[in-house]
Formats: C-alpha cells, structure tokens, sequence
C-alpha cells in the first residue's frame, strides 16, 4: 500500500499546532496525535455567506474545549453538532452527517441509551438579541489520532453546525434540530 503525506493545516487563521496526516489508498488516516493545547478557529457564516462569527476548538488531555461566539439567531435553543466534511456551501448539507467513528455507527443523542455518536454537542442558547456566547466540551472527537479514523482535521476536514431549533437528543436523526443556519469549515490543507 502508497502512503501519501498530508500537513494537517488549518484553513483559518489562527494556526495552533501543525499536525501531521497520511491517507492509504483505502482513505484511512495515521498520524500524528494531537496534544493538549493544539487549536484552530473556525469562521462561522451564516446560509446568505455573511460572517456571524467564530468558533474555537482547542485539544485538551480528553477531549475538545469548544468556544462559539455568534449573532443572528433566533433567540432560544439551537442544536450544534460536529459534522463530518469541512465544507460549507448552503444549506450546508455539504457539511455531510455527524461525525461518528463507531463502528457499527452509533445513533444521534447524548440521551439516547444506544448513543452518542461523536458529533453530538449541547445545546447553545441565543439572547432575544440572536447572540451566543458558549462554551462546549466533549470527549468523543480529537484534532487528529494515531489510529485510522475520522478526526475534525482529516484530510476532508470538518464543519461546525448550528441548527435552527432545539435538539431534543433522542429523535433520529438530528434530534429535530431543524435546518442547518450557521456553518464553520475547519479542514486539512
């Protein structure tokens, strides 16, 4: 099997760490660990392309600290998932389904008793005036791993969705979560 090298580099600005991913021919990943402190921000827009802010993932020692800032929300409870294709173009399902590395595939839902899979997050709420200010922690997904498998900074990237309802964590498959209304691209270079 031919191996090709890839430099995980984050597409936006800031770069943390580099991390360093190679790809078989069957499209699994080797490399790198991510370690604690690696980091990336991603820039949030909304399904009209305009800027609505950021997101900042950072490793820690189990797992991702994730800071959203954003405007434009209605206000209350929106779902906010990991997606598992680092694109963004609206509506967004270019973005693709959760990121989830069960093998069988888990089901979407932090109260699901058979779940989560690996992109579930908590949900964020909006201010009567659409702003977000949060702050989300998950252990189910890292920057990069040594294994094969499917990290936020693959070789295909990874996307942030917030969507336009509340996610009730159990129904299938995004727990009614709704449309998808803010997008962040974070990907290998």
């Amino acid at each position: 099997m031919r191996a090709a090298t890839l430099a995980a580099l984050l597409l936006i600005a800031p770069l943390g760490a580099c991390v360093s991913v190679t790809a078989n021919d069957y499209g699994d990943h080797t490399g790198a660990r991510a370690t604690p402190g690696d980091f990336g921000e991603a820039t949030l827009m909304n399904t009209s392309g305009a800027r609505v802010g950021r997101a900042v993932v950072t490793q820690g020692a189990t797992g991702l600290l994730i800071r959203i800032e954003a405007t434009g929300l209605t206000p209350g409870w929106h779902g906010v998932h990991i997606h598992s294709v680092g694109q963004c173009a609206a509506p967004f399902t270019s973005a693709g389904a959760h990121v989830n590395h069960g093998m069988p595939a888990k089901p979407h839902g932090l109260l699901n008793a058979d779940g989560p899979d690996d992109g579930d997050l908590p949900n964020i709420f909006a201010a009567a005036d659409g702003s977000v200010s949060a702050e989300l922690f998950t252990s189910r997904a890292r920057i990069a791993d040594e294994g094969p498998g499917e990290w936020l900074w693959d070789a295909d990237g990874s996307a942030i969705v917030i969507h336009a309802n509340i996610d009730d964590h159990t129904s299938q498959p995004i727990g009614g979560a709704g449309d998808r209304v803010i997008c962040g691209v974070m990907a290998a270079g």
